[in-house]
C-alpha cells in the first residue's frame, strides 16, 4: 500500500455514537484519513426521545468544539442533576447536585435534535461522507491491509479500518459472537410531552424520579427545557412480556400504563393522562459482557451498544459510546503518526484501545442493571424490607453512585496505558 494513501475508515451505524466517532476521528487524528459512515436506513434520523450526557462525556464533545451547541439544545439544569421520590406522596428520599465544570456539566437532550447537531458539524467539517441505504450484512478480509465490506444490496465498500456502531443488534458483532440480546427484566413505557401543557410543574430544569417496589417512573426536561421525556418502568418477568418488543415503535393503550401506576401519586397519575394515546412501549434487553471487541487483525473493532449494550438506569450508555470514541480516535492517531501501516501494529493499538475501555465499559453495564433493580427495590436483600427501610438503604447507595462515572479523566487513564504497554506518546492536541 502506498503510504500517501489516506487511511480508509468505514464507519457502520449512522446513530449519535457513529456519528460521534466520525467527529472524533476527524477532529483527533493528525495524519490523512478518509472517513465514511453507513447508515442501513434511508436517511440519518434517531427514534426515541431523550438521552442523557454526564460531565464524562459532555467533556469530550466540547474538547471538539460541540459544548456550546450541545448546551443550547439541552437548557439548564441550575445545579441539580435529579430529584429521587417517593412513589405515594412525592416526599423526597434524596436530591442529587449535577457535576459542573468550567467545561462540561449534565446534559439531556432530545435525540432527534442531538443527531441533528452532530450531522451539522460533519457537514461543516466535511469530516466523512455519510451514506444512507446502505445496511452492512458481513465483512471480509482478502487482503492484510484492508477489510470488504458487503451491503444487502450487493454493493461492497473496502476499508483500512472498520468501526462496527451499529447497536445491540449488530450485524458485525454477529459474525464474531454467537450470542442474542437478554431481557433485562423490566419494560419501559415512554412519553414525550410539553410541559407547557401543564398547569405546573415544579421541576422544570432537572430529572424527578419516583420510586415504588417494582416500578419506577423518570421525567427530565429535554429541548431547552420546553419538553418533558417520561420514562417509566415496571418490573416484569419474561413470561409477562411476550408481546412487548425491543422497539422504539411498539405502542400500547396509555391504560396499561395506568394501570401499571396505580397508587403514584397525584403528579404522576396527571403526568400520565398527558401521555400521547397511544403510550409507547419498550422491552428492555442487553448483551452480557463482550471480552472480544478486536477482530481480523485489528481492522474491525466494535464500539458502543455492539460491544457493550446496557441497561439505561444510570444514562450513561451515549456517554459511554463517546468514550470509546475518543480512546480509539487517540488509538488510531497514535498508530499513524508513526508512520506505520502495518496490520500488528494497528492490532496492538486496537487492542490497547480495547484494554483502555473494555473493563469500564462493563462495570457501567453491569451497574446500570443493578441501579434498575435498587431504584425498584427488588434486589435480593432489598425485595422483603419494608418500604420505608427500603427507601433508607437506597438512599444511601445512590448518593454517590454516579461519581465515578462522570469523573473519570480519561487523558490521564490513556496515557498511564500507553506507559506501563511500552507504547510511544503519539504527536497529539496537546493532553494525551
Amino acid at each position: 500500500m502506498d503510504d500517501s494513501s489516506p487511511f480508509r475508515v468505514a464507519v457502520v451505524g449512522g446513530g449519535i455514537g457513529g456519528l460521534f466517532c466520525a467527529l472524533s476521528l476527524n477532529y483527533h487524528v493528525k495524519q490523512p484519513i478518509h472517513i465514511d459512515v453507513y447508515e442501513q436506513a434511508s436517511q440519518y434520523r434517531e427514534i426515541g426521545a431523550g438521552v442523557g450526557i454526564g460531565p464524562n462525556a459532555a467533556k469530550l464533545f466540547g474538547e471538539i468544539g460541540l459544548g456550546d451547541r450541545l448546551g443550547s439544545i439541552a437548557g439548564e439544569r441550575n445545579g441539580v442533576w435529579i430529584s429521587f421520590r417517593r412513589h405515594d406522596d412525592g416526599g423526597e428520599v434524596i436530591t442529587i447536585p449535577l457535576v459542573e465544570t468550567s467545561t462540561a456539566r449534565n446534559m439531556s437532550m432530545a435525540r432527534s435534535e442531538f443527531l441533528d447537531t452532530l450531522i451539522e458539524a460533519i457537514r461543516e467539517r466535511n469530516a466523512a461522507t455519510l451514506h444512507t441505504s446502505k445496511r452492512c450484512v458481513s465483512l471480509s478480509k482478502d487482503d492484510p491491509n484492508s477489510v470488504t465490506l458487503h451491503f444487502a444490496d450487493s454493493t461492497t465498500a473496502n476499508a483500512n479500518l472498520v468501526i462496527a456502531a451499529d447497536g445491540i443488534h449488530s450485524a458485525i458483532r454477529a459474525q464474531f459472537a454467537t450470542d442474542k440480546p437478554v431481557y433485562g427484566g423490566m419494560i419501559a413505557y415512554r412519553g414525550v410531552i410539553p410541559i407547557s401543557s401543564l398547569p405546573t410543574w415544579n421541576f422544570p430544569t432537572y430529572s424527578v424520579l419516583w420510586m415504588a417496589r417494582g416500578r419506577h417512573f423518570l421525567v427530565f426536561p429535554i429541548s431547552k427545557n420546553e419538553s418533558l421525556n417520561i420514562v417509566a418502568f415496571v418490573t416484569k418477568s419474561e413470561a409477562e412480556v411476550q408481546d412487548t418488543e425491543e422497539s422504539w415503535t411498539q405502542e400500547c393503550d396509555r391504560a396499561e400504563v395506568e394501570r401499571d401506576f396505580a397508587g403514584f401519586e397525584n403528579t404522576v397519575q396527571h403526568l400520565i393522562r398527558q401521555m400521547p394515546q397511544p403510550a409507547s412501549k419498550w422491552r428492555l434487553n442487553y448483551r452480557e459482557p463482550l471480552d472480544q471487541w478486536v477482530h481480523m487483525g485489528g481492522r474491525v473493532v466494535l464500539v458502543g451498544d455492539a460491544s457493550h449494550s446496557m441497561m439505561p438506569h444510570q444514562g450513561a450508555g451515549a456517554g459511554q459510546a463517546a468514550e470509546d470514541d475518543y480512546i480509539l480516535a487517540h488509538c488510531l492517531n497514535g498508530y499513524l503518526s508513526q508512520g506505520r501501516w502495518d496490520g500488528k501494529s494497528l492490532e496492538d493499538w486496537m487492542h490497547l484501545y480495547q484494554q483502555v475501555r473494555l473493563p469500564r465499559a462493563q462495570k457501567v453495564a453491569k451497574t446500570s442493571k443493578e441501579a434498575g433493580e435498587t431504584y425498584e427495590m427488588v434486589t435480593e436483600d432489598l425485595k422483603d424490607v419494608p418500604l420505608d427501610d427500603a427507601l433508607s438503604i437506597v438512599r444511601e447507595r445512590i448518593e454517590q453512585r454516579m461519581k465515578w462515572i462522570w469523573t473519570e479523566d480519561l487523558s490521564e487513564v490513556f496515557a498511564r496505558a500507553k506507559r506501563e504497554n511500552g507504547f510511544e506518546a503519539p504527536q497529539s492536541n496537546g493532553n494525551l
